[in-house]
C-alpha cells in the first residue's frame, strides 16, 4: 500500500479548462477549475449531471487532457504528455472503481484483480503478483471467494473485487465513480466504510465522484461542481 507523505501535494489544478468541439460549435465544460488535494485526503467530488464532475474526474485520471490551464499529478505536469505516457501514469499511479464494477465475466476474483498487471511495466513476477492479489482480496473481506466468478457474487462482493483490483498496482490516487450507485443502502455503507479504512489505515488518497449526498457525508472534504466551476469546497463538515 502507498503511505501518504505528510503535507505533500498530490494534485494541483490551476485554471483548468476543457472545451469540446461539436462540429463547429464549442462546448465549454470546465471553465477554470483551480484545486489542490494533499496526499492522504478522502474527498467527495459532487455535482448534478452536467456539472462537469465526470469531465474533471477524467482529467484527474489521465483519461483526457485539459484544453487550457495546468494539471500537476505527484509533481509531474500532465497537460502536454503523449497518450502513451498518460497510459503509463494511469497504470502506475491511479486506480479506478466504477459503478458497474467492470469485472470480467467467467473469470475468477483473483484473475480479475490481477488483470491490470497485464499492462504494467515492468510486470512483477507471477508468484509475487498472485500473493499480492490474495492479500488484497483478504483485505477487502473476500479471502474465501478467490475462485468465485462475478455471477457467483453479490453486488457488494463484486465491488469489493473491483476495489482490490484498483489497488493491485499500489496507486497513489484512487478514483471511484459512483461506487455505491448499484448497491443497496446497507451494502453502500459497508463499501464506504471500506474506503474510509483504506484512507485511514493505508494513507491512500481517495476521491469519490458522486451525486449522492450520503456518500459526501462519509468523506472529510466535499468539492461541489456547478456549471463547470467549483461552487463549494467544504472541509469542515
Amino acid at each position: 500500500m502507498v503511505s501518504a507523505r505528510p503535507n505533500s501535494t498530490l494534485i494541483e489544478l490551476s485554471d483548468v479548462r476543457k472545451t469540446y468541439l461539436l462540429g463547429e460549435v464549442e462546448l465549454p465544460v470546465l471553465k477554470g477549475v483551480s484545486l489542490t488535494i494533499e496526499a492522504g485526503e478522502l474527498v467527495a467530488l459532487m455535482g448534478a449531471s452536467g456539472s462537469g464532475k465526470t469531465t474533471l474526474m477524467n482529467l484527474l485520471g489521465c483519461l483526457d487532457r485539459p484544453t487550457g490551464g495546468s494539471y500537476t499529478l505527484d509533481g509531474e505536469a500532465i497537460g502536454s504528455l503523449s497518450p502513451d505516457r498518460l497510459a503509463r501514469i494511469r497504470g502506475k499511479k491511479i486506480g479506478f472503481v466504477f459503478q458497474n464494477f467492470n469485472l470480467l465475466a467467467r473469470t475468477s476474483a483473483i484473475d480479475n484483480v490481477l488483470m491490470p498487471l497485464e499492462y504494467a511495466a515492468p510486470r512483477p513476477p507471477a508468484a509475487e503478483a498472485r500473493e499480492r492479489a490474495i492479500e488484497l482480496l483478504r483485505r477487502v473481506g473476500l479471502g474465501e471467494r478467490l475462485d468465485h466468478e462475478p455471477s457467483q457474487m453479490s453486488g457488494g462482493q463484486q465491488q469489493r473485487v473491483a476495489i482490490a483490483r484498483s489497488l493491485i498496482n499500489n496507486p497513489k490516487l484512487l478514483l471511484a465513480d459512483e461506487p455505491t450507485g448499484n448497491l443497496d443502502s446497507k451494502t453502500s455503507r459497508e463499501i464506504l466504510a471500506l474506503f474510509q479504512e483504506l484512507n485511514a489505515e493505508e494513507g491512500l488518497t481517495i476521491m469519490l465522484v458522486t451525486h449522492d449526498p450520503g456518500v459526501g457525508q462519509a468523506t472529510k472534504r466535499r468539492i461541489v461542481m456547478r456549471d463547470g466551476l467549483i461552487a463549494d469546497d467544504d472541509a469542515s463538515h
